[in-house]
């Protein structure tokens, strides 16, 4: 049964009625890339303070209220690359592919094309084992269906593109809240619809359901002014199809914030505690007891709700590879309550 059609997270209800007589419920690092202007251009600064962030690109700047933004929404830290154009931005997220703690990426740039090589660069980083998404603002003064159609051309998981950009400057600092206040949540299977974001109590854009729909679907991470909070509908990345099928396998966050969460953790475990074995039966067997006890970990903090098939072996074509292989399920976020009432008169 079907309560809803719509893709707006919240309580629903249905009920009938019938007559009858008788009867008897950690915050991450994050890496900024924004047009300023430092002493250090095309660098990284490492930010930790706003203070610092006044320092490095002046008091009342745009620059420095991205910044604001993401350590007010919970970032630990901001790694910032001042940048003066658009030419500028390629080299800039190079140089955020470097560094090793950024978790997310977040950039003022409207422009389609500088997204792209963002989302490319974002990719580039994950292969190399530095897991990371980005956040990049909707275009000025997109509509709804121009946002769908910006996401559909980057399309990927790691990719989370922001609205609305209604107003002057009110793009990027969107952008820069939600990546904030992802950053800010430790556990990675909490979904971050209904999340407050701070400092952006202007933003006035409010959706109809049916533009939720079309907007979740085509995946766009709408942000809304209701009683005067502003919050994340529902938090969904860019890809929302494989080749040119639709597809819904990563369409929550959450689910690329478990893969990037559960793979690291029992990769840096595994390079800690076998750093110089020998690929023989028995540091097979204690690999193998090893990655059951981070998914262990992970089953009983709910970040998973099950793992399978965990095999370790030496790999016949070469004996000094160890192949580990595991699956597990991810945890899923509550968006909807569905409630069906049956009132008896």
């Amino acid at each position: 049964m079907n309560m809803t059609d719509h893709e707006r997270p919240g309580v629903y209800s249905s009920y009938d009625a019938s007559a009858i007589v008788s009867g008897s419920g950690a915050g991450k690092t994050v890496g900024l890339v924004a047009v300023g202007t430092c002493e250090e251009m095309g660098t990284v600064i490492p930010i930790s303070r706003q203070e610092e962030a006044v320092a490095a690109f002046g008091a009342g700047t745009a620059l420095t209220e991205l910044v604001r933004l993401l350590l007010l929404n919970g970032a630990a830290a901001v790694r910032v690359v001042a940048v003066t154009g658009t030419d500028d931005y390629a080299d800039a997220f190079s140089a955020l592919e470097a560094e090793e703690d950024v978790g997310i990426v977040v950039c003022d740039s409207g422009e389609l094309t500088v997204q792209q090589a963002l989302r490319d660069s974002v990719a580039a980083a994950s292969q190399a084992r530095k897991e990371r998404i980005c956040v990049v603002p909707g275009g000025q003064g997109e509509d709804v269906s121009a946002l769908v159609t910006r996401a559909q051309a980057i399309n990927s998981e790691r990719v989370v593109v922001t609205a609305p950009s209604p107003q002057a400057g009110d793009g990027p600092r969107v952008a820069a809240a939600v990546a904030g206040a992802i950053a800010g949540e430790s556990d990675p299977a909490i979904p971050m619809g209904g999340a407050a974001l701070k400092g952006v109590e202007d933003i006035a854009a409010r959706y109809t359901d049916n533009e939720i729909d079309l907007l979740v679907r085509g995946g766009v991470t709408a942000v809304e002014n209701v009683g005067g909070v502003v919050s994340i509908v529902r938090a969904v990345t860019s890809r929302t199809k494989t080749g040119e099928a639709s597809d819904t396998t990563w369409r929550e966050l959450t689910t690329i914030r478990i893969v990037d969460d559960v793979i690291p953790t029992v990769r840096n475990s595994l390079r800690s505690r076998f750093n110089r074995a020998k690929n023989t039966e028995q540091s097979r067997n204690a690999i193998r007891d090893q990655v059951v006890v981070e998914l262990e970990n992970k089953l009983s903090r709910e970040i998973i709700t099950g793992y399978d098939a965990v095999s370790v072996s030496a790999l016949a074509d070469d004996p000094t590879v160890c192949l580990v292989e595991f699956s597990f399920t991810v945890a899923h976020g509550l968006n909807q309550i569905w409630l069906s009432a049956h009132i008896t008169v």
